[in-house]
This record gives C-alpha cells, structure tokens and sequence, in this order.
C-alpha cells in the first residue's frame, strides 16, 4: 500500500490522499476536495484513480467529487446512509466491509458516527495498521459537532472502536490543527511531557511534510483520549466547578469538547 498525503494549503487545512496499489497502479483518493492536486499527483505517479470515498458529507471534503469523476470515471464510495447528502453515491458501505484497491490493498470501513452521524474511518490491512480518520480523530484532538454530530456518539466511537487499535497504527486526518490542539492539550494538562516536546517540533512545520503520529502517541498527547488523567481532571474541574469528585469518562470527554468549541 502507498500513500500519498496531499496538503491543500487551504484555509480549512485540509489533507486529501491517494492510496495506491504498487502493482496495478490503481488508486483510491480519499475525500479530494483539491482535485486539481489529487489528479496532478495521480498522473506523476503513473496512478488511475478507480474510487474515491468520501468520509463524510461536508463540502470540503466532497467538494471535488464531480470533477475527479468527469475526469477519471472513478466510482463514488460513502457511508451507507450518506446517499441524500451526497450526490452521485455509486456505493453505500457499513461497519466491516471491504474497499479493495488494485491486486494488493484492502481497507475496512469503520461506522464513527461523532462528527457526523454518517462518517467513515477507514483502516488498513497492512504490517503496520493505517486510520484514515476523516474529521473524527485529529493529530492530538477530536471533530467537532456543530453540522450534524452528537459528543456523546464521537465518545463512544473513541473508547469502543479508535481506542482499542493497534498502538502502532499511523493516524492520517483529514485536517492540519496538531499545532493548535497540542496547545489545547497544554492548557488542559499543563504537566503533559509528551505534548510540551512535541510542540517545539511540529510549531511552523510545513503541512505538506508533517509528522504522522501513532496511536501510541496519539494515547500521550491527545486529551480526548486521556480521560482519566488526574491533571486533565483537575483542570477540567476549574472550568466546571460542579464536576463530580470523580467524573466517569464520557462526562470529562464531553465536557472536554465543549471547552475546545470554544478555544
């Protein structure tokens, strides 16, 4: 499996990707927004893009669909229940099916609802375990949920599905915010190590060349996977001073993604 990380450089950060079987040079693009830059990058590697898939239905992710389409006749892949919000969808997948690439790539589709209640994350099977995560997990932060999510759900997606992936799984976003959620991870866990020295090394990194982060590394810097972390907890508490004594997981998550709407 190769894959190719494409920095929009819009205002939105976005990241779209190309994953390529290196035998028939078939590949999937995932949420190519910039399709100018997606199929540029198709053509210098010798690739045909056969599919695309959508994580999710917000315009700048599905926003370069028709045009990837007119220009390679690739088929449109999407939640199973995104078909109303997403025109043109040739295939609707669920929880546990197959996106084959060329001869040698297969990718499980994962049902996230959280950012949105039709959102797919995709996982590879491979040596190393890839996560194509859309806008569900960020470089050490989470979606949002104003157009159409719900925390409580992005919680349960994040103990009952993310959390529970191989450590050494590479976490590709579908946006550029590790800068500023690390700082947020800092304010809320001021004494986090792994954070304060990741900071220093991504601040001002260009986007196109950025570090992709494990699982593992997600687990140290991440708040919203450090739900039981004494200092998130006690910082948490000076924000929501009726906070229990001790908050059980999904209170101090949700209550730690209503603090980043607002951050």
């Amino acid at each position: 499996m190769i894959v190719e990380r494409i920095w929009t450089g819009n205002a939105y950060r976005n990241y779209n990707y190309l994953i390529a079987c290196a035998e028939s040079g078939e590949a999937l693009a995932i949420d190519p927004l910039d399709h100018q830059k997606c199929l540029a990058a198709a053509k210098a590697r010798g690739w045909q893009i056969t599919q695309i898939l959508n994580t999710h239905e917000h315009h700048d992710h599905t926003g370069g669909n028709a045009a990837v389409v007119a220009a390679t006749g690739a088929r449109l892949i999407a939640h199973h229940r995104a078909g109303a919000r997403i025109a043109g969808v040739d295939r609707g997948v669920k929880a546990g099916d197959v996106i084959k690439v060329g001869k040698t790539v297969e990718l499980e589709c994962m049902d996230t609802p959280g950012h949105t209640m039709c959102h797919i994350c995709l996982r590879s099977h491979t040596d190393q375990p890839a996560l194509f995560s859309g806008d569900t997990l960020f470089n050490a932060g989470a979606g949002n949920c104003h157009n159409g999510g719900n925390p409580e759900d992005l919680y349960t997606t994040f103990v009952e599905q993310l959390d529970k992936l191989p450590d050494d799984t590479l976490v590709y976003p579908g946006h550029d915010y590790i800068e500023n959620n690390l700082k947020f991870t800092l304010a809320r866990e001021p004494d986090n190590a792994a954070a304060r020295e990741m900071l220093p090394a991504v601040a001002g990194q260009d986007p196109a060349t950025a570090h992709v982060t494990t699982l593992r590394e997600e687990k140290k810097i991440n708040t919203f996977l450090r739900l039981t972390s004494a200092s998130v907890i006690a910082a948490l508490r000076e924000a929501f001073p009726d906070l229990p004594d001790k908050p059980d997981p999904k209170t101090v998550f949700v209550k730690l993604r209503e603090l980043r709407n607002k951050w």
